[in-house]
């Protein structure tokens, strides 16, 4: 069990899970740095995948923390040597899962304009956005079949298949923004906006296809739903509540800075869109060590391996820590060149030079909450990140954001109170780690 928290062996859960993560905003990032681009109305199109994104995100982090709890739970049993008593949970909890989120296409299909409207959209913003969703939203189901099906995976301890399912996913969709929004001369049509959020849907379903297979190829996990429900989908249904009402509190924030970043005009939210997409990469390739904290944890938790399992918490802090700072030197460097990869409009240029600067100073703070997040979730202590995130959003970043649009900092206050954001998300889960688990790791 020693090795088991080697710095090789977190690489090699890490490592795979890191390029799985950032393989998510890439799909982001691609519609907005191809959108950004094209020759009719690019910066209305590009705001309009900005505030659609993050309605899906929404969506997508509410019912997507079902990876989080069945990692949690398949591996505390694999910790506790006793896999088969859970083999039949995943099935169950994708059926509950996917059920869900068809339930939620035909709540919000019919009334995306309306939905959009409540971001400050409207005229071509308000029409792109509608347009982008009504496509985009029908790969919801199959984005978290495959989210579920990596929790399953990340529970047995294996980060490899997710890399190459979500890689795939990837490339694809890159190849397929190119040519569907473009359009290749005498073959395919440009398709503008709308290209892109078929490219995205292709991708998404060809993810599931993937991961069906390699799931029932390489383990021996079912994805035939069995009856009664396992004993543990009460604890899994638990998890998911509490995660469901963190995840709100975090698109509260999303909601509110998205919000106030289109009611400053068109220039301010498409550089917003270009600088929380950069946020977004940054914090899903972190999300590897995250992913590689939950893995462990869960585990060592469930073999009772106390002193392991503190030992392993300082690591992912100074691994995170390291990461952070390299995230933000390597945006230093190239802080004028990844502007101009989505835009070339002088305007959205130079909102955007403006404030990265911030996005570059929070990452180590990013960092050190990120990893806490994947480590409480291997823990199985949903409610503890539950309450966390609901102080640090209503207490910290909503008075903050207000207060810095009140005295009309813009992008500034967004920005400042997010930072302010993840310090409150951060230091209480360092503290409440530290407190119960340093005494558990000197008992005998």
């Amino acid at each position: 069990m020693t090795n088991s928290i080697s710095f090789k062996h977190i690489n090699k859960l890490a490592i795979p899970a890191l390029i799985s993560g950032v393989s998510e905003p890439i799909l982001s990032i691609t519609d907005t740095a191809i959108v950004g681009n094209i020759d009719t109305n690019a910066v209305e199109s590009l705001a309009a995948v900005g505030i659609v994104g993050t309605f899906l995100s929404m969506l997508i982090w509410i019912l997507g923390q079902t990876r989080s709890a069945i990692s949690s739970i398949v591996s505390q049993y694999l910790g506790a040597d006793n896999l088969d008593a859970v083999k039949n949970l995943p099935a169950q909890a994708i059926f509950i899962i996917t059920s869900l989120s068809i339930l939620i296409i035909v709540a919000t299909y019919p009334f995306a304009s309306q939905i959009f409207k409540l971001y400050n959209a409207d005229g071509l913003i308000l029409d792109y956005s509608a347009s982008y969703y009504k496509i985009r939203v029908f790969g919801f189901p199959f984005t978290l079949f495959v989210i579920a099906v990596f929790g399953t995976f990340r529970g047995l301890q294996n980060t490899y298949y997710p890399m190459l399912i979500a890689i795939i996913g990837a490339v694809l969709n890159i190849i397929l923004d190119i040519v569907l929004v473009y359009g290749i001369e005498g073959l395919v049509p440009a398709m503008n906006i709308e290209g892109a959020a078929y490219a995205s849907l292709i991708a998404q379903v060809t993810m599931a296809l993937f991961a069906a297979y390699y799931l029932l190829s390489k383990t021996d996990i079912s994805l035939k739903l069995q009856l009664p429900f396992n004993p543990e989908i009460k604890r899994f249904i638990g998890m998911i509540l509490n995660l469901f009402v963190r995840t709100l509190a975090l698109n509260v924030t999303l909601y509110f800075a998205t919000s106030l970043a289109t009611s400053y005009g068109k220039t301010y939210i498409a550089a917003y869109t270009i600088a929380i997409n950069l946020w977004f990469f940054a914090a899903f390739f972190i999300d590897g060590y995250s992913s590689a904290g939950n893995i462990l944890s869960g585990k060592l938790f469930g073999a009772k391996a106390y002193d392991l399992l503190l030992k392993l918490n300082n690591r992912l802090i100074r691994i995170g820590v390291i990461t952070g700072f390299g995230l933000a030197i390597v945006g230093a460097l190239f802080y004028n060149p990844l502007g101009l990869l989505f835009t070339k409009d002088p305007e959205v240029l130079k909102q955007f030079n403006n404030v990265f600067w911030l996005v570059l100073l929070m990452q180590p703070i990013c960092s050190v909450a990120f990893i806490f997040d994947g480590v409480f979730k291997g823990l199985g202590k949903m409610e503890t990140l539950r309450n966390v995130l609901l102080g640090s959003t209503f207490l910290v970043f909503v008075p903050i954001v207000f207060l810095l649009d009140y005295f009309d900092y813009k992008l500034y206050g967004i920005f400042i109170a997010m930072t302010f954001w993840m310090i409150a998300r951060a230091v209480p889960l360092f503290v409440k780690f530290r407190k119960q688990f340093l005494p558990l790791s000197q008992k005998p």
